[in-house]
């Protein structure tokens, strides 16, 4: 079980904040899948996903957490609204990228995020990392090239598509970081709707000047669009950032990397995307990588 970070007995979780953790990695596996089903434009793909989230969540967050919204200081709607930004920017960079690239190279390099988070940590959250979240860092980012280096294809077309993932995981470590330092202070519903809605209305916008295509898609792909905001989003990043208040970004950023294993067996079955020897090591050491930084929370 991974360990738990409890500051006193009123910030003693209901359940084992692990449960939450594994829940949010198996549904987060679901978005490349969905975001590679969907037939439209990257930014109308992710304007969707969180557009619908916010949607969902909204009448949730008037009833159970308005009033804490509304005594916020005006830092924290700040902080909640960048972490918004680099979410909007996370998923316009690598969707994109998946139009280049396959599934597996978009998934590893979008999840090398315990590198940055591991980098920037001290900046920002002030966690101090351990010895051992330190070696799954390594261990982790190693089993991720593993998995993506039979499919590094050589080209420009593949390159740019690896690039823009790389940068998308960049964007995703911020996201968590600014997401740890909130949560501290924040319920889960008040910080989501905040981080959720202004990443929905930046994409919104964007895709509004760019004039993109926002309705007559296919039945699919519509039903992709409702996926990746019900599974990936409300269920996957929902789970994950209630679970950032007892866990470390460290440890959250090390454990999505489950998502590449997740991401590689659904590509296998549903785009017949190969599924190999070192995939298998690659997804063994992630695995160990996780048990280790979960070891390296202070209980």
């Amino acid at each position: 079980m991974l360990g738990t970070v409890i500051v006193n007995e009123k910030d003693r979780p209901p359940f084992n904040p692990s449960l939450a953790l594994i829940s949010g990695v198996l549904a987060v596996s679901t978005g490349a899948i969905f975001a590679r089903l969907a037939e439209a434009p990257a930014l109308v793909i992710a304007a969707y996903r969180v557009g619908l989230a916010s949607l969902i969540l909204a009448p949730v967050a008037w009833w159970k957490v308005r009033d804490e919204i509304m005594r916020l200081e005006m830092r924290e709607y700040v902080l909640a609204m960048l972490s918004g930004f680099f979410l909007a920017l996370h998923f316009t960079t690598w969707i994109s990228s998946l139009a280049y690239t396959s599934v597996a190279n978009s998934v590893v390099l979008v999840n090398t995020n315990p590198l940055w988070v591991g980098i920037l940590s001290p900046v920002i959250s002030k966690d101090r990392l351990s010895l051992m979240t330190k070696l799954s860092i390594v261990v982790s980012v190693i089993g991720g090239i593993i998995i993506g280096a039979e499919d590094f294809a050589m080209g420009g077309q593949a390159l740019w598509g690896d690039f823009l993932a790389l940068l998308g995981s960049i964007c995703a470590a911020l996201y968590l970081l600014l997401g740890r330092n909130l949560r501290r202070k924040l319920s889960l519903l008040a910080y989501v709707i905040i981080c959720y809605g202004s990443a929905a209305m930046i994409l919104w916008a964007l895709v509004i000047a760019l004039g993109l295509q926002v309705v007559g898609f296919s039945t699919g792909t519509y039903a992709a669009f409702a996926g990746m905001a019900l599974i990936s989003q409300i269920i996957g990043h929902t789970s994950y950032n209630w679970a950032l208040k007892w866990f470390s970004a460290s440890l959250i950023a090390v454990s999505l990397l489950g998502e590449p294993i997740g991401a590689t067996i659904l590509a296998y079955v549903i785009f017949d995307e190969g599924l190999t020897w070192a995939k298998f090591i690659g997804g063994s050491l992630i695995l160990a990588a996780i048990y280790l930084a979960a070891r390296g929370e202070k209980s």
